[in-house]
């Protein structure tokens, strides 16, 4: 029997790739001959470099770059066994948890050091870019991250505008001119999996902006910023970000990924399903696919990875089992977007830090107990 094990991490206790190795050790306790092919998964959220270096055997770069509030901070990138693609998480040098909650102030927020990042990456020669942006800590629409790039953001004195979202508001023009050349040659993939515009009532101010810091004056003045911004890379550029789907993620990010490096947005969990290559993996033969999450809820269906990895399974009449580590309300709709069946690890009562602290022996348990109710499915078909 060949088994795809492809989980996503149980947020809090246990990584995509702690388990995975624990379904396979439930696994093999039964079918101790049986193939499986772990395939630690993510959907672009936290956790996805790790998840994508683990199943791609890939390694970890760590490099000092500039934080949210200007300091200095590491901040660790992927770079997969092709050795041409590097995995970003904008967080890891743009992330909210680095600005403690006193010092939280979108205005003064900057993406530099996720610029700093992605140069760090055309360093290593990577010829394609996977940047996640969820969790951010700003809203400067991305001209950090494109002032480390080589991008001029000029006031009306052709000065470099300050960091954030206060600086922005001094912005006059934009020069490319010196845009690092190599991006020319990179193909730029954005993880995003909200729809809001840069912009206007669901835009990435009023949305968002409250949690990073905003208060009600602030978010109105930091929606005029990154509407003024919108207009003056329409004028100097010719690209018309403000409403397209994902601009207004992780602080205008999206927007200017999209202006200044020809990013494309796509559901974060399709982009780690093609660079894991899980489809190839499913072509080379199998008999079952097993994945899971920490929670299955009515929210699963709506990108999150088993339902991913359910719609790949389906495409070669797999069956897929998930694994959770609970089941919550609307979890049912699950099994009419390809999941055949879902297991909660929790043997009995027990509190969540019971259930998270024992997850790697719950989890590869629970597996167990799945094989072993397959095989006694498989002797009653066959009678």
């Amino acid at each position: 029997m060949r088994i795809i094990i492809a989980p996503d991490s149980f947020k809090g206790s246990l990584t995509a790739a702690e388990v995975a190795a624990s379904i396979e050790r439930g696994v093999k306790r039964v079918l101790p001959q049986a193939e499986t092919i772990p395939v630690p998964l993510a959907d672009g959220g936290e956790g996805t470099v790790d998840a994508l270096v683990s199943a791609t055997g890939g390694r970890l770069v760590t490099k000092e770059v500039t934080g949210p509030l200007g300091e200095r901070v590491k901040a660790s990138y992927g770079l997969l066994g092709d050795g041409e693609t590097a995995v970003i998480e904008m967080a890891a040098a743009s992330g909210l948890p680095l600005v403690p909650l006193e010092k939280r102030n979108p205005m003064l927020t900057t993406t530099y050091g996720t610029g700093e990042l992605i140069l760090a990456a055309l360093d290593e020669g990577c010829r394609r870019i996977i940047i996640g942006i969820g969790g951010s800590a700003t809203n400067d629409g991305g001209a950090g991250m494109a002032q480390a790039l080589g991008v001029k953001l000029l006031d009306e004195e052709g000065l470099d505008i300050p960091y954030g979202a206060a600086g922005l508001a001094r912005l006059d023009r934009i020069d490319i001119s010196s845009l690092d050349r190599r991006l020319a040659q990179v193909e730029v993939l954005v993880a995003c999996d909200v729809d809001n515009p840069l912009t206007g009532p669901r835009g990435a101010a009023r949305v968002y902006g409250p949690q990073k810091g905003a208060d009600p004056q602030m978010v109105e003045e930091l929606d005029q910023i990154l509407e003024r911004f919108a207009a003056i890379i329409l004028r100097d550029l010719g690209k018309d970000v403000k409403d397209i789907p994902g601009a207004g993620a992780a602080g205008g990010l999206g927007a200017g990924l999209m202006a200044f490096l020809n990013g494309r947005l796509a559901p974060g969990v399709e982009l780690v399903l093609a660079a894991v290559k899980l489809e190839e993996r499913i072509q080379k033969g199998a008999d079952l696919v097993i994945t899971g999450e920490g929670a299955i809820n009515e929210q699963t269906v709506y990108g999150k990875t088993p339902i991913g990895v359910a719609k790949l399974a389906k495409r070669y009449h797999l069956p897929v089992i998930a694994i959770a580590g609970s089941i919550e309300p609307g979890a049912e709709a699950v099994f009419g977007a390809g999941i055949d069946a879902v297991v909660a690890i929790p043997p009995g009562p027990m509190t969540l830090a019971e259930a998270m602290e024992g997850a790697g022996k719950l989890v590869a348990d629970c597996a167990e107990g799945v094989m072993r109710l397959l095989l006694v499915g498989g002797k009653i078909s066959s009678r």
